[in-house]
């Protein structure tokens, strides 16, 4: 074990199913205390690659290594990671203690050891006095609670997130959430989450590897791949965007529907088709929008109430966008509004 190396390097794996390939070439550098995650849709190999580095499946080629030492050809029980899974896994016939102890006892800890680290670990999650208990006298979320602190209790190299939170309703999932980030920042442990949830990436992590069909296409902390995505796939999965198909010739900016865009560009685009993105939320309308370079005139399609937010369908032609207000501004069904935006709100890609 090196004490300079970090917490776990991936280095080139890959992993195929006959002619599939679930993962290919991955690599990754996971500093000590750091918190990452692996953020894709269905399929897109952040499962497999958590399964690689846990030990539950063997990569065809590659390496992986913990602190340093190899470990790619380490059974789980011999590699010196902690996975929380979905359902939580606890043993139905044990008691709270007991689940936590039983980790423990499989690494050799003396048994004086035990009972502080599962004191410990409950204090940590905020269960104490609920040793006794059984899983199936806890709610889902305590469940989850106890999983994560039997994975807590045989200090890991690596805590492994196989999305603990995905069969949690919304208010129990954003409980969990804020309680996971404070343990990190409290503790420091060094963590791989694996979800398709972008809320749950960006509020959780250092750092977000977006995967897409098995190769991570963009690795950063979370403000820069929202807000800088290196390529399209990571534009379009990171947050909401209306997507517009534009022409770029002698005479301007057009949309396919031969829709005239009088766009402000920080630079010229070159002769072509290009898709240009706009979040809703970065876009203006009514009164807000003469601020700003970039302007259309649309008409309202319908409108919906998110809660925090209202929603504005617009339409132009064949041009259809989604935006975003804090407030209610009285537009309905068939409403002219000026739609506008700054050129930096703008993500273009040819």
């Amino acid at each position: 074990m090196t004490r300079t190396a970090p917490a776990l390097e991936l280095e080139r794996l890959h992993r195929a199913y006959g002619a599939v390939v679930a993962v290919e070439d991955v690599s990754i550098s996971l500093e000590k205390g750091e918190f990452l995650t692996l953020l894709g849709p269905s399929g897109s190999g952040k499962t497999t690659t958590l399964r690689l580095i846990g030990g539950f499946e063997a990569p065809d080629r590659g390496e992986i290594r913990i602190n340093g030492a190899p470990a790619q050809h380490l059974p789980p029980y011999l590699r010196d990671t902690a996975t929380i899974f979905q359902s939580g896994a606890l043993f139905p016939h044990k008691t709270v203690a007991d689940n936590i102890a039983f980790g423990l006892r499989m690494r050799g800890v003396p048994r004086d050891e035990i009972g502080r680290r599962i004191s410990e670990a409950l204090d940590i999650v905020r269960l104490a006095g609920k040793e006794d208990r059984y899983p199936e006298q806890l709610s889902g979320g305590q469940r989850q609670r106890v999983a994560l602190a039997r994975s807590l209790a045989v200090h890991p190299a690596v805590l492994l997130f196989d999305e603990p939170l995905s069969a949690l309703d919304l208010s129990l999932r954003l409980q969990l959430r804020a309680e996971i980030r404070r343990l990190h920042q409290k503790i420091g442990f060094s963590a791989i989450y694996v979800t398709h949830d972008q809320d749950e990436a960006m509020a959780l992590s250092d750092r977000v590897a977006v995967m897409n069909r098995g190769r991570i296409e963009q690795i950063d902390r979370p403000d820069v791949v929202y807000g800088a995505a290196t390529t399209e796939f990571v534009h379009g999965f990171v947050g909401e965007s209306s997507c517009l198909e534009i022409l770029a010739d002698a005479d301007g900016y057009r949309d396919v529907g031969r829709v005239s865009l009088p766009l402000t560009l920080t630079q010229p685009l070159p002769t072509g088709a290009h898709r240009l993105y706009l979040r809703p939320a970065r876009l203006r309308i009514g009164p807000e929008a003469q601020a700003v370079p970039n302007r259309l005139q649309m008409r309202v399609d319908t409108v919906e109430y998110l809660g925090d937010s209202w929603r504005y369908h617009l339409t132009a032609g064949g041009l259809s966008l989604v935006a975003d207000h804090h407030a209610d501004l009285g537009f309905g069904h068939g409403a002219d509004v000026t739609l506008g935006w700054e050129a930096a709100a703008m993500r273009v890609f040819s």
